[in-house]
């Protein structure tokens, strides 16, 4: 199984980057996890083309090309960051990868909640009409407190903590194979919205 993950800040120093780099290598063996940043990455400016820079088409690929998307998200004022916004709004507005992927939410915060407001609100995003999606139910990784949470060689500390992760990406796995066996099966194609217009 091919997974990507979404590093979703331009932070320099992001737990989620971490958490990430974690994940990727604690489940080798069941995936191979490909990181993917979204720093230096243009400001959505809604093009008439609706031509994506290179940054993003590259990114666009790699989502296409993968089972699966991991997205770890830090919360910055109750919500994702702008940042994330704007790589989203580009891929929407674009070539829309996200149609019909299996995707899992997880999020690291310096504060106690890990945050869970943000990964709400980031599924709601993911949700709409242009971006359609297959966000995993009923589950999310939320790390809080994440500054105390890796040791030196970049590995969770907290056992409970590491079994909770190995829970959820077990089930994501699964969320994953069934996916997209169901869309094998049924045929159901992307629907493309050239015509689709915010205004």
């Amino acid at each position: 199984m091919k997974l990507i993950g979404i590093v979703g800040t331009n932070s320099d120093q992001s737990t989620n980057r971490k958490l990430l780099q974690f994940i990727q290598k604690h489940f080798a063996d069941k995936a191979e996890i490909e990181i993917c940043e979204i720093k230096g990455l243009p400001a959505f400016n809604e093009p008439k083309d609706k031509t994506a820079p290179a940054g993003i088409q590259e990114l666009a690929e790699k989502i296409e090309a993968a089972d699966g998307v991991i997205i770890s998200t830090p919360e910055y004022d109750h919500s994702i960051p702008a940042a994330l916004k704007s790589v989203i709004e580009w891929l929407s507005y674009s070539v829309q990868p996200f149609i019909d992927k299996p995707v899992m939410i997880t999020g690291a915060s310096h504060g106690s909640l890990g945050s869970s407001r943000a990964q709400a609100h980031l599924r709601q995003i993911l949700d709409a009409p242009e971006l359609k999606a297959r966000i995993m139910p009923s589950a999310e990784f939320l790390l809080g407190r994440s500054l105390q949470a890796f040791d030196e060689e970049g590995n969770l500390v907290d056992r409970e903590k590491i079994a909770e992760l190995e829970d959820c990406f077990e089930e994501f796995v699964l969320f994953v194979e069934i996916t997209n066996a169901l869309l094998k099966e049924h045929h159901i194609r992307k629907v493309q919205n050239k015509d689709f217009s915010w205004k």
